[in-house]
């Protein structure tokens, strides 16, 4: 624990900034414009091996439904469903999957810096939630991209 809070403090901060994160980081991803998310970095590159991953191991399709999808909340899009299946559609919406794993991997960040002044062992909480909270979104997310990337070629 690098920052020094009260108990009372820390569960405020906590019951009140994660929510924020999530929301601030969602709305911010909205808001930005699609170009930002058009390129292909390192980060957001899909590499043929995650296929196998994704649709034999980790099998995506089976849960990818019980995930929420909160894009509509500030107005972006939803990415349950395709919607039109014509090529730039289909590039809009891989657009709109590297928005979403945009704003998964950097509200992940965040929340681990609650860690600062989280005590063990609940930093590990904090750590577990990021990752729990934020990783099937991330998985469920590339796995939209690789399924409309097939079909664009």
């Amino acid at each position: 624990m690098w920052v020094e809070l009260s108990p009372w403090w820390i569960v405020v901060v906590n019951c009140v900034g994660i929510p924020a994160v999530h929301l601030l980081v969602s709305w911010v991803a909205t808001c930005l414009p699609a170009r930002v998310f058009g390129g292909r970095g390192a980060v957001g590159r899909l590499r043929r091996w995650e296929w196998g991953l994704y649709e034999r191991w980790l099998m995506v399709r089976k849960w990818k439904d019980l995930l929420p999808d909160a894009g509509p909340w500030f107005g972006g899009v939803a990415k349950g469903r395709l919607g039109e299946r014509d090529e730039a559609s289909l590039r809009a919406f891989a657009v709109e999957t590297r928005r979403g794993e945009w704003a998964h991997w950097v509200q992940m960040v965040l929340i681990f810096l609650f860690v600062l002044w989280t005590p063990l062992p609940w930093a590990w909480v904090i750590v577990g939630y990021a990752v729990l909270s934020n990783g099937p979104c991330v998985v469920s997310l590339r796995y939209a991209r690789l399924r409309v990337g097939r079909v664009l070629g």
